[in-house]
Parts: structure tokens; sequence; C-alpha cells
């Protein structure tokens, strides 16, 4: 329901666009610079690797299983207001991680962060979706975009700029004035809105099963390294992992109003699409995981050298995204699908050479740049396809099921790759940091091929199809 159709360009329309990108962009920074600074959080809060993975996942973890459910409540209470409950938890949050005394209370903030992060970050597009006139969402949709990216580019300066001349505390401390402009712009000029076809009721057993089973699979994967696969919290966390997620299976399955509409998946293109963002997205989340923390550990290179330097993927992706998203429609999603995956797990490889006082021009701009040019040219298509093989009347529930997949795999490899890559017991130890970075680039670059070869066996090519017809997923 559009309580008031704002015409693109008008003064409330830049107040709208405003609010929208700084929340969201709050809520995607946070998720980025964190890993920039961990070796600073590590040496000052005495923290080993899983401390460290924990502050990295916990915000990934309550972020990807309340994300679903954000968007159904802004749907139901009204989106503006969900917005702004989500915004004064993600400050709440933000305050706590920048006064933590110690990496059990980090870790309990960035749970906290993560659950406003889930709220607002839904919302940015809904709001966009419904206040503006039909004409002009696309355009409000791209300038949201187009900002959100500016946003990502400048993240990794900002953030290693704040650690290197102040200190890790204020990167969370800096979203408390952000949080204030977002909050009085909402209020004064952000139309209030929400779905009277809106679901009565909430899924919370799908919700609280999902959450169980995720945290389950990352706290034993976590402490795996420490205390070994046959201590009793490692074995037992897993297991209550697979319990509960076959529970949520089975109660989606039966659910009226679900939280996962499985029915999505009876159709490959949306299936396949969905696989190849996991193993894309994993494979990701372990390159920049393993980069920025390996630059600064292993390489020697400070803060803000270590987060400017995966910047030309940004670039990259600012620049040619458009094109692969035009390139994929013209000639299908299957070619570029499969060429940039694998294009990503070439970059990984040559980043897995990086060793004591690399030198960023031969060492690691190399494989940044291929890196880029390949995730430029899945991304697009990729997330089209994802939208595409679902009839517009799911197009919402598909949106948000991609989105929660690529969050997911992030917050799983974070915590399995560092013990498949043999990192010990503290990142901040160069000796076994710098080989278990070569083994993990390797898994990347692995899981890369693996998306590639996904996407050319179940995405279509230039002459098939990928949206079905409603009856197919009725």
């Amino acid at each position: 329901m559009t309580t008031d159709g704002l015409a693109y360009g008008t003064a409330r329309a830049r107040w709208v666009l405003l609010a929208t990108v700084l929340g969201s962009g709050m809520a995607f920074i946070d998720a980025t610079v964190v890993t920039i600074a961990l070796p600073h959080i590590g040496e000052e809060l005495d923290a080993g690797t899983a401390g460290l993975q924990w502050t990295v996942n916990g915000y990934a973890l309550t972020l990807a299983a309340f994300l679903l459910l954000g968007g159904s409540l802004g749907d139901r209470f009204g989106r503006r207001r969900v917005f702004l409950v989500g915004v004064a938890w993600f400050t709440v949050g933000s305050a706590l991680c920048g006064f933590a005394p110690d990496i059990g209370t980090l870790v309990a903030a960035r749970l906290v962060q993560g659950i406003g992060g889930a709220l607002l970050t839904p919302g940015s597009l809904s709001i966009l979706q419904s206040s503006f006139d039909e004409q002009d969402r696309g355009r409000a949709i791209g300038a949201w975009s187009g900002l959100g990216g500016i946003a990502g580019a400048a993240a990794p300066f900002l953030g290693g700029w704040i650690v290197d001349v102040a200190s890790w505390r204020w990167i969370f401390f800096i979203n408390l004035p952000l949080a204030a402009v977002v909050a009085a712009v909402t209020l004064r000029h952000v139309p209030e809105s929400r779905d009277p076809q809106a679901a009565r009721a909430l899924d919370v057993a799908g919700t609280l099963l999902g959450a169980v089973g995720l945290a389950g699979l990352a706290f034993g994967f976590t402490a795996w390294p420490d205390l070994g696969p046959g201590d009793p919290q490692v074995a037992g966390s897993l297991a209550v992992a697979v319990v509960a997620l076959v529970a949520f299976v089975l109660v989606e399955r039966r659910a009226t109003h679900p939280l996962l509409p499985l029915r999505l998946f009876r159709w490959r293109p949306f299936t396949g699409a969905n696989a190849a963002t996991f193993l894309v997205y994993a494979a990701l989340g372990g390159v920049f995981f393993f980069l920025v923390v390996t630059l600064q550990v292993v390489a020697g290179y400070s803060a803000l050298a270590a987060g400017l330097a995966p910047l030309p993927v940004t670039i990259l992706l600012l620049l040619l995204s458009a094109r692969a998203g035009a390139l994929g429609t013209r000639i299908g999603p299957r070619l570029p699908m499969t060429a940039g995956p694998l294009g990503c797990a070439a970059g990984a490889v040559l980043l897995a050479g990086v060793g004591d006082r690399a030198p960023y021009l031969t060492a690691v701009l190399p494989g940044v740049l291929v890196l880029g040019l390949g995730l430029a040219l899945t991304v697009a298509p990729l997330t089209s396809t994802a939208l595409a093989a679902a009839p517009d009347r799911l197009a919402g529930a598909a949106s948000g099921v991609n989105n929660a997949v690529a969050r997911i795999a992030s917050l799983l490899v974070v915590a399995v790759l560092p013990l498949v890559a043999g990192v010990g017991r503290s990142l901040n130890d160069a000796a076994t940091l710098a080989p278990a970075n070569r083994t993990a680039m390797l898994v990347c670059a692995g899981l890369m091929a693996a998306g590639a070869l996904v996407a050319w066996a179940t995405v279509p090519g230039a002459s098939a199809d990928a949206r079905p017809p409603d009856a197919s997923v009725a």
C-alpha cells in the first residue's frame, strides 16, 4: 500500500533516499569494516581465533536469522515504524560494542547489532518501493544502489583510517550520530506504509528453529579447533543444529505463511541460482576475511592500507555490474554466471601467494583485479536469475531468500574456513597465518569453481525462460 506517491527529484524524495541509504549503509559498513579491525581487537582484548570469528559471526548470525522476519514485520506493522525500531536497536548495539571491556561482551553486543540490522535492512528497499510513484521506483532504487555502492567503496578507507588514527572502538561509535540523522529524517519525511494483505500470523517457530540451527553450526565449527570434534560442546551443538534445521524444514512445509516458502525450490533455476549464490558468497566471504587480516599480520600493512587493498573490486562492480546485467539479459545468464566465478577462482589462486612484506602492485593487485572482474560478471545475472525464477507474487520472498542465502554462506565460511585452513588459536600469529591463508584461498577458489559448475548445470541459457508459471509453485 502506498501512502504517498513521491516523484523522483523532489525535496521529500531526496530526504527519503537519504534516510534509506544512510540506514542500510550503517548495517552494510559494519558488516565489512570490522574485519579490518580484527588484529587490533585481538591485541587489545587478548582474543584468540574463536573470539575474533565470533566478532564477525555474531553480527552475521542474527542478521541472517532474522532478516526475513524483519521484512514480514515491516509489511504487517508499518515499514517506517520497524525501520525506526531497527535504527534504535542498531544504535544501542553499536554503543555496547564501542564500550565492550572484553571479547565476550563485544560478541554479545554484535548479536544485538545484527538484530537491529535485520530490522532496518529490508525496510530500506520496501520504503522506497511503497513511497515512490510506480514510474519513479526504478530510478529511486537505482540511486539507492549507486549511493550504497559509494558507501561500500568508502567503508574500507574510513574504517582503516579510524583504526589507525583513533581506535577500533570508533568504528562503532561513529554509528551514533549517523543513526540520529537517520531517525530525525525518517520521523520528519518518510511516509508510513504497510501491506493490508500481509499475513497476520508470524512464523515464530520457523524463525527460532532457523536461528538455533545456524547458531549451532557456527558454534560447533568455531569451537572445533580448541576443543576437538569429540568434545561434548562441539558434538552437542552440531547435533542440535542438525535437529533444528530438519525441524525447520518440516515446520516450513506445514506452515500456512512460512518464513521460507519451500515451494520456490521446485523450480530448478531458482534452486540452482541460490546454490550458486551460496558457493560464490561463501568463497567471497572467505577471501575478504583472510585477505585483510593476512595483509596486516603477515605482510605488515597498516589497517588503512589493508582496508583499501580490495577497493578495486568495489570500483569494478560499480563500473561494470550494469553492463554485466545487460549482457546476461541479451545472451542469457548461464555463460556470465559460469565464466564469472571461474574468473573469481583465478583471482583467489593469485591471492594465495600473499606472504611476508608482499608488495601491493605485484602480489596483491593482480589477484584483486581478476577477482573484481569475475565478480562484476557474476553478481547482476545471479541476482536477476534468482528473482526471475519466481512468479511475480513471490518476488519479495525470492529476493529475501537470495539475500539470506548469501549472508548464511558468509556466516558459515567464517566459522568453518579457519578450521579447514589450520589457523590455530591466534589470528595474530604470522607463522601459522601465512600457510593458512594459502590453503584458505585455494579452498575459496574451489568453491568458486563449484559455483560455476552449478550455474552451468542449472541456470537457463539465452533461449530458455527462467520464470515458472504461477501454477508450478502454487
